[in-house]
């Protein structure tokens, strides 16, 4: 199954028309349709095609009508508005001694002057005719965004890779680590004459806080997951966004325990995680803009 993402464009030219789909991420299905005076009849018919390939994103569909099937829409001035307006225009430029005659194009733009006769407005296009080409513009509309889908799915799986060589970079430098903490802790220790039993069990004590291999396998078993519902395809976004929840969670983790790590070896965790928590974060990005 494919995955697909929340930016989308297509556009679909029939007999008289054409529709036009376009989208971007949003967290819900949040449909726009942009059609027409009269086009009452079509829109709940164009609702349901589009909700039968679309589950998530903002989404734009939008019907423009061609010259020749444009039957025209019914307008007519209100005169008696109309000139009721120039006659006050009239007494009261005599009452305050104005000159000058009212400005017709300024008159037009009142609301009420103009009036759309929306009676005389439709959209003639068959409902057939509307859910073929609303169905077409669909599938041209998904294969736009699988495209793009298949794209982002290629750069989050490179990252996830990467993630888990950085992983593998972590286990094999805090080898040692463990080790370096009790000694020194063994040492500072011994100049206050506190028993070695009670050196070594303070000692283990702060070494298991800043061990970080329960953190590694949590991470690299997440990474795994992610790639895994990647490869499944569907709507995958919000499953993903919260493993990396999970995995941002355990980046952070390790990041604050290697930070006490003496020496080169300390500096070196410290740049392995905050490597993790940036290939984290660039997916984090991508995720947004899946479905």
């Amino acid at each position: 199954m494919s995955v697909y993402s929340m930016t989308g464009f297509a556009t679909v030219a029939a007999e008289g028309f054409t529709l036009t789909a376009k989208s971007v991420n949003h967290r819900f299905l949040d449909l726009q349709l942009r059609l027409p005076m009269g086009s009452d009849a079509i829109e709940p018919l164009l609702r349901g095609v589009v909700r039968m390939f679309v589950k998530r994103g903002h989404v734009e569909v939008s019907l423009q009508l061609d010259a020749s099937n444009n039957t025209g829409v019914g307008v007519r001035r209100n005169d008696a508005l109309l000139g009721a307006l120039v006659t006050a225009y009239r007494e009261a430029a005599e009452l305050h001694d104005w000159h000058g005659e009212p400005d017709l194009n300024q008159l037009m733009r009142i609301p009420g002057v103009i009036v759309v006769d929306p009676g005389s407005a439709r959209v003639d296009i068959g409902p057939h005719v509307m859910k073929e080409a609303g169905e077409e513009l669909m599938v041209r509309f998904n294969a736009a965004r699988e495209l793009e889908g298949a794209s982002l799915a290629g750069e989050m799986t490179a990252s996830m890779e990467r993630l888990l060589v950085l992983t593998e970079e972590m286990s094999a430098l805090r080898v040692g680590v463990r080790e370096a903490q009790m000694e020194r802790f063994r040492e500072r220790l011994a100049e206050f004459e506190i028993p070695e039993e009670r050196v070594m069990a303070e000692a283990a004590i702060i070494a298991e806080k800043s061990d970080v291999e329960e953190e590694i396998v949590r991470l690299r078993t997440h990474a795994r997951s992610f790639q895994g519902i990647l490869a499944e395809g569907g709507e995958v976004g919000k499953r993903l966004d919260f493993l990396l929840q999970e995995m941002n969670r355990e980046a952070n983790t390790m990041v604050s325990k290697v930070n006490g790590a003496l020496g080169e070896r300390g500096i070196q965790l410290t740049d392995v995680g905050l490597a993790m928590k940036s290939e984290i974060e660039r997916v984090k990005e991508q995720v947004q803009n899946i479905e």
